[in-house]
């Protein structure tokens, strides 16, 4: 039973027995301890992995509706110069327009205008002309007396 001298170990029925506590000792633990230790850290790294991937995607995702959202601001910016300018160009075409259309006014009320004034000329042409006829003949009556004057 004892070790001789000499000996480390004394190898009679101890040691087989020391060796099945040991390999029943590492089986509990491993049950008890490791293999659950051992899933709780792969299933937090599968977390921090689905995670990580999860917060990956979400940031690509964040990027892209980040580029759609500055093309159609671009976009949006465009047409509104686009409409802006048109706007502006109509305005000047009506504006340009308005003016043709009064200055055609102002040269047809000044020809109608010139017009009136031209009849009323000549109404006071003929006018004038029978007051002298008139006058004539008053002044022929006077001189010459009304039975010469009608001859």
């Amino acid at each position: 039973m004892f070790a001789k001298e000499g000996e480390m170990f004394d190898f009679d029925a101890t040691l087989p027995l020391m060796a099945v506590q040991f390999l029943l000792l590492a089986f509990i633990l491993n049950a008890l301890l490791y293999k659950p230790l051992g899933q709780a850290l792969d299933e937090r790294d599968e977390y921090i992995r689905q995670t990580e991937q999860g917060a990956k995607g979400k940031i690509a995702k964040a990027e892209q509706l980040r580029q759609e959202y500055e093309q159609k601001l671009a976009q949006t910016r465009r047409q509104s110069q686009t409409v802006i300018a048109d706007a502006q160009a109509e305005a000047k075409k009506l504006g340009a327009q308005k003016i043709a259309e009064a200055q055609q006014e102002a040269v047809a009320k000044r020809e109608q205008a010139a017009q009136e004034i031209e009849v009323q000329k000549q109404e006071a042409m003929r006018s004038l002309e029978q007051q002298v006829d008139i006058l004539s003949r008053q002044i022929l009556e006077k001189l010459l007396g009304v039975q010469l004057a009608n001859r």
